[in-house]
């Protein structure tokens, strides 16, 4: 499942603070400052989702991420070669290096990433 963009954006703040409060969301927004009823409402939807938590405190909640900014980006990524790439990383990683227009020295890093990883998988 994923986010919205505005979903999104309120997940990057959870993930940079771990738990945070509704006021302190709304605070942390650039001008203009959402609605309360806004950030409510998409705060639900994540809830839903499976992607926020919270505990209560008196009369207020305290929010926290429930999925780590690397499984999300991940579970993203994943999506993304299944529907776009057939499911192939290779074909991903051919249309990665080629159309990012990556330096020489990026590919070469890219290439120890993947050198290293081989070496992981070896038995």
């Amino acid at each position: 499942m994923q986010l919205s963009k505005a979903e999104e954006q309120l997940m990057e703040y959870l993930w940079q603070q771990g738990t945070i409060f509704m006021k302190d969301l709304i605070e942390a927004h650039p001008d203009p400052k959402p609605a309360a009823t806004t950030v409510a409402t998409l705060l639900k939807r994540m809830q839903d989702k499976g992607f926020v938590g919270y505990e209560t405190f008196g009369n207020s909640r305290q929010y926290r991420p429930l999925i780590s900014k690397e499984e999300y980006f991940a579970k993203h990524v994943k999506g993304i070669i299944q529907n776009f790439f057939g499911n192939s990383a290779a074909q991903f990683a051919s249309f990665f290096t080629t159309a990012t227009d990556l330096s020489q020295a990026e590919l070469e890093d890219l290439k120890s990433i993947i050198e290293q990883q081989i070496k992981n998988k070896q038995p």
